[in-house]
């Protein structure tokens, strides 16, 4: 099955006719460049599906306090800094 499904994809890809065809270098650096793109895009929203569950699992990246807190008082809409 393996090989049959190979020599499929060179029959399709061998050439029945030569193309004749010139991709410049602009087009060329272009097209690389948008696929490229695509495929980065691609990881990258992988890595944010996969990541952010991570860190706010494990909690990296939070910033603690001490003793110094600041809150705001809903009872009185006041803004207080306890030290």
């Amino acid at each position: 099955m393996r090989m049959i499904i190979i020599i499929v994809c060179l029959l399709i890809l061998w050439p029945v006719m030569p193309a004749y065809a010139y991709i410049g270098p602009g087009l060329g650096l272009g097209v690389i460049g948008a696929i490229f793109g695509f495929i980065m895009s691609i990881v990258l929203a992988i890595m944010a599906l996969v990541w952010y569950p991570l860190k706010r699992l494990f909690g990296i990246g939070k910033k603690r306090r001490k003793n110094k807190t600041d809150s705001f008082n809903k009872d009185s809409d006041t803004f207080e800094i306890n030290e």
